[in-house]
């Protein structure tokens, strides 16, 4: 399951780190030092999971986690803290946030924690999708097609588990661009349509369908 997540996080090595693990896992992950940046980031983009540090220089990660469910947001949200007490973990949940961890932590359990969390989000009951001959297991990017196992690249896999996540809608080339890509990653003009060609070539083209001005589903 390869997603679009957000880290608000303000000290640099920690950041550097889960960074350089999550995007190494093929995600595209945003990061914000501060909450302000972190206001941007979020109001524009749709995750499916931030990482919150509550200690930021600017301000508060809880103020800006209750404004965003102020809003409405149910964007799933894991705090990452080094601020221990069981006082602190209930502030955190009472504020609208989704899980807790506490620094140091180890990054595979970090990465567990948030493919759980984004699944939950979007209410999805099993990472297991049936496709006819071709079989998605979401939770550990894997797919296979009569059997065989299907070797996707990283971002081969970033566009069909964005469709798979809005499965029977159509997801336009923008939404598919913003989960190919983090926000200091160039994008290609034409990478949409290469990689729908290229997954059409290794999965079967009836299992992506084109909507002619609109954007790509898989039904």
């Amino acid at each position: 399951m390869v997603m679009r997540l957000l880290l608000i996080e303000d000290t640099p090595d920690l950041a550097e780190a889960v960074l350089r693990y999550l995007r190494g896992a093929g995600h595209a992950v945003d990061h914000a030092a501060t909450v302000d940046a972190a206001e941007a980031a979020w109001a524009v983009a749709d995750y499916a999971c931030v990482v919150l540090d509550l200690g930021l220089p600017d301000g508060s990660g809880l103020a800006l986690l209750r404004a965003r469910r102020g809003t409405g947001d149910r964007t799933p949200v894991i705090i990452a803290t080094a601020r221990d007490q069981i006082s602190d973990r209930i502030a955190g949940l009472d504020a609208g946030a989704d899980d807790y961890v506490v620094k140091p932590f180890d990054l595979d359990e970090l990465a567990a924690r948030i493919r759980a969390r984004a699944r939950r989000g979007q209410g999805e009951a099993s990472p297991l999708v049936d496709l006819g001959d071709v079989q998605v297991d979401r939770a550990r990017a894997r797919v296979f097609r009569g059997g065989d196992e299907v070797r996707l690249t990283s971002r081969e896999w970033s566009v069909l588990d964005a469709l798979l996540g809005a499965r029977g809608r159509v997801v336009s080339k923008a939404g598919l661009e913003e989960a190919l890509y983090a926000f200091d990653s160039e994008i290609e003009g034409n990478a949409v349509e290469v990689y729908i060609s290229r997954l059409r070539q290794k999965l079967g083209a009836p299992v992506i369908e084109t909507r002619r001005g609109l954007g790509y589903l898989v039904p």
